[in-house]
C-alpha cells in the first residue's frame, strides 16, 4: 500500500524545467534511495512531498493523517535549549503521562476514600496501558543510545543548540528526527558529518525502522546497506531500479546498453518512417498504374534494415495456411436493432484488414464476434488457424508473473534461440530490467508492450488488435507497424490512428453508425 504518490508532476522555476512527468510511489516499509547528479532536483522532490514546493502541473497525494519527518543537510534546528532538552522534547506527551502517574502515586499514598481510590486506580491503569503501547518506559534509553551513537559527549549534550557548529547541529537535528519516528522519514544526506560507527548505527536503525524511508545520499555503501529500491533522477525524469546500490549499478549498465541499441533502432525506424511518408506523398501526387507490383519490387530490391531483419528472423519459421478466416451473413445487435447486418468477410495470408468507422458503429462488437468472444445473432465465423487477440492478452496479464515468463509461455517463442527473442523484445523497448520485473510493477505502457509481444510472437496465423496504439509510445507503435506489415499471416485492426492504418492496412472495412 502506497503512503504517498506523485502523479505526472512537472516542476519549473522561471521557465527552467527541473522535472517532467514524474510518477513516484512510496510504500509501507520501503527504503528508497534517491540519487542523481547535483542540481537535478532531488531536494526539490523532497520539498514537493513536504508541501514546500507546489508542482507546476500534476499532483502530490499524501495519505490523510500521515506523519512525515524531514532531516535536511542544512539543519533547521536552533534555539537556546540544550541538545538533551531538544531530544527530550520529542517525548513531551510521554513525559506528561509519567508526571501524571507520579501524581497518582502520591495521591494513592495519602490513603484516599474508596470512591476516589477507584477513580485513581482506573486512571492509573489507563495511563500504564498508554505507556506500554508507546514503549514509554524506554524513553531515556532511546535518547541516550541515539546521542551516544551519533557521537554526543556529556558536554555536547548540555550545550545550547545555537552554540553548536554546523556539523554538530546537523547531528542534533538527525537525532531529534530519528527519535520522533514518523510514518515517513525523508533524509537529505544523513551520513554527512557522521563517523563510521555513527553510519553503521544509522544503517541498523533505518533497516529496523517500522515506517518508510526516502533518502537522498551520495554514500553508496549506506545505500547498499539499507535500500530496497533505487530511484535515479536523470534528465528531468525518474528511473526505478529494484534492489540496493550494487543491483542498481548492474541494472543501470544494462539499461545504458539497451538505450544504445534502442537509439540505433530508433534511427532506423525514423529513416523507415521518412521513406514511408515520402512514398505515400508521391503516391498521392502521381498514382502509378499497377503500383502495387512496383512497390513490392522496390521493397525486395532495397537492402533490408536491421530492424526488419530482426522481425524477419522471428517470422521466417512460421508455416501458415493460405486461407485464414471466412465470415458469412454476420448479424449482431443489442436490443435496439442490429449494429452489423448480413456481413460477409474473407481473409487470406498477408492480408491486413482495418475496420473503421465512428464510435458506436460496432467495430469492437464485430471484433469480439470474429475472435469468438461473442456469438453472432445470425451467420457463421470459421477460422483456419490460431487467433491471437491482443486485447485478451492485455486483460489476462498476471500481475504476479514476470514479463519474460509471460512472453516465454508461447510455444512459438520456445522454438527460437534466446538471443533472437531478446533482440525482438528490445525493439519493443522491453529491456532486460523490464523483462525481469513483475507485471504488476510495470507501467500501463510497459504492460501493453508485454501483451503486444505475446501477440506478435504467438505463432498464430491471425492477429487481431482493437486500438493497439492507445497505450504505446511512438517507437513501440513503429515497431508494431513494421512487424504487422511483415507478418506472414493475416491481421485485423481497429484504430483511429490514421497514419497507422495507412501504413499497415491492405484492405478496409467501413462501418456506419445505425440511426
Amino acid at each position: 500500500m502506497s503512503l504517498l504518490r506523485l502523479r505526472g508532476v512537472e516542476v519549473r522555476f522561471d521557465d527552467v524545467v527541473v522535472m517532467r512527468d514524474v510518477h513516484f510511489r512510496l510504500a509501507e516499509r520501503e527504503r528508497v534511495g534517491l540519487i542523481g547528479k547535483n542540481g537535478t532536483g532531488k531536494t526539490t522532490l523532497l520539498r514537493l512531498v513536504l508541501g514546500q514546493v507546489e508542482p507546476t502541473s500534476g499532483a502530490v497525494d499524501i495519505d490523510r493523517g500521515l506523519r512525515v519527518g524531514y532531516f535536511s543537510q542544512f539543519s533547521e534546528l536552533d534555539g537556546e535549549q540544550s541538545v538533551l532538552q531538544a531530544a527530550d522534547g520529542v517525548f513531551a506527551e510521554l513525559r506528561g503521562i509519567q508526571a501524571e502517574l507520579d501524581e497518582i502515586g502520591d495521591a494513592l499514598a495519602s490513603e484516599p476514600g474508596d470512591k476516589e481510590l477507584q477513580t485513581l486506580l482506573d486512571r492509573q491503569a489507563e495511563l500504564l496501558d498508554l505507556m506500554e503501547a508507546r514503549d514509554g518506559w524506554t524513553v531515556d534509553n532511546r535518547i541516550d543510545t541515539a546521542l551516544t551513537k551519533l557521537g554526543f559527549s556529556d558536554a555536547h549534550r548540555a550545550c545550547p543548540v545555537d552554540e553548536l557548529s554546523g556539523g554538530w547541529r546537523n547531528r542534533a537535528a538527525l537525532a531529534k528526527i530519528l527519535l520522533e519516528a514518523p510514518d515517513v522519514l525523508l533524509l537529505d544526506e544523513p551520513t554527512n558529518y557522521l563517523d563510521m560507527e555513527g553510519v553503521a548505527w544509522l544503517e541498523d536503525w533505518v533497516r529496523d525502522f517500522a515506517g518508510a524511508v526516502l533518502v537522498v545520499t551520495h554514500d553508496r555503501a549506506f545505500l547498499d546497506g539499507v535500500a530496497t529500491r533505487i530511484v535515479e533522477l536523470e534528465n528531468h525524469h525518474l528511473h526505478d531500479y529494484l534492489g540496493d546500490y550494487t543491483e542498481f549499478v548492474r541494472q543501470k549498465g544494462m539499461r545504458i546498453k539497451q538505450l544504445e541499441r534502442q537509439f540505433e533502432h530508433e534511427e532506423t525506424l525514423l529513416a523507415c518512417e521518412a521513406e514511408d511518408l515520402a512514398r505515400m506523398r508521391r503516391a498521392r501526387k502521381k498514382p502509378v498504374k499497377g503500383s502495387g507490383g512496383s512497390k513490392a519490387k522496390i521493397r525486395r530490391s532495397r537492402t533490408p534494415r536491421a530492424v526488419d531483419t530482426i522481425i524477419n528472423d522471428i517470422y521466417g519459421l512460421l508455416r501458415l495456411p493460405d486461407r485464414m478466416l471466412v465470415a458469412e451473413g454476420i448479424t449482431k445487435g443489442y436490443g435496439a436493432g442490429p449494429l452489423i447486418s448480413n456481413l460477409d468477410l474473407e481473409l487470406s495470408r498477408r492480408q491486413r484488414l482495418a475496420i473503421m468507422g465512428p464510435n458506436g458503429c460496432g467495430k469492437s462488437t464485430l471484433v469480439r464476434v470474429l475472435v469468438g468472444d461473442e456469438a453472432p445473432d445470425a451467420g457463421t465465423v470459421k477460422t483456419f488457424t490460431d487467433v491471437a487477440f491482443y486485447n485478451r492478452y492485455l486483460d489476462q496479464l498476471d500481475p504476479e508473473q514476470t514479463a519474460w515468463r509471460a512472453v516465454n509461455a508461447a510455444k512459438f517463442v520456445r522454438e527460437f534461440p534466446l538471443k533472437r527473442v531478446h533482440r525482438f523484445l528490445e525493439l519493443l523497448r522491453l529491456s532486460e530490467v523490464d523483462r525481469n520485473k513483475r507485471i504488476g510493477a510495470l507501467s500501463g505502457g510497459q504492460k501493453a508492450r508485454v501483451a503486444l509481444a505475446q501477440c506478435l510472437m504467438s505463432g498464430a496465423g491471425l492477429i487481431v488488435l482493437d486500438e493497439p496504439t492507445n497505450h504505446l509510445d511512438i517507437t513501440a507503435a513503429q515497431v508494431m507497424e513494421r512487424a504487422l506489415v511483415r507478418y506472414p499471416g493475416a491481421v485485423i485492426v481497429v484504430s483511429h490512428d490514421r497514419l497507422f492504418v495507412q501504413k499497415v492496412a491492405t484492405k478496409r472495412l467501413m462501418l456506419e453508425r445505425r440511426v
